[in-house]
């Protein structure tokens, strides 16, 4: 299969595929079983980048490994969408966090005062009622009324 690309078509696919990488490797480094999948492709892509017309993109390391080159790894446009997604991930994560164990407090402290009185909302009614306040806060506070208690549950 041929599949021609321009050269600007091209380097939007090294850069598709560095942030495809960076997001396989980025926290638990190159040698995983998800990073092992991709390489020999990642290999295959850096190195038709000469034949593409995006020789700068690509630089080869001493052991014969291709990697993106500055020019592509430290790109604006690829750092701001790095950049975005980690602060996206963690804004999802500590909303997701925060409101699971609040309900798992709310359901243990519904338990003791009102056994078997009024049927509670479902697990996942709720959780998203609790997301719903977290997402609020954030969105109008961000982390200023954030408080960590240490050793403590906040």
């Amino acid at each position: 299969m041929k599949v021609p690309f321009t050269a600007k078509e091209y380097r939007q696919l090294l850069e598709l595929v560095h942030l495809g990488m960076w997001a396989v490797t980025a926290y638990q480094g190159e040698d995983t079983v998800a990073a092992r999948r991709y390489y020999d492709l990642d290999q295959k892509l850096l190195g038709l980048a000469t034949e593409a017309g995006c020789a700068d993109f690509v630089e080869k390391h001493a052991d014969g490994s291709l990697q993106p080159a500055p020019k592509l790894a430290e790109d604006d446009r690829v750092r701001e969408i790095q950049n975005e997604f980690q602060n996206d991930v963690f804004w999802h994560e500590l909303v997701a966090r925060m409101a699971d164990r609040d309900l798992a407090g709310e359901q243990v402290k519904r338990a003791l005062d009102t056994p078997g009185v009024e049927p509670p909302p479902t697990k996942e009614e709720r959780l998203k009622q609790i997301e719903t306040r977290y997402w609020d806060e954030f969105e109008k506070n961000d982390l200023a009324n954030v408080v960590l208690l240490r050793g403590g549950r906040g």
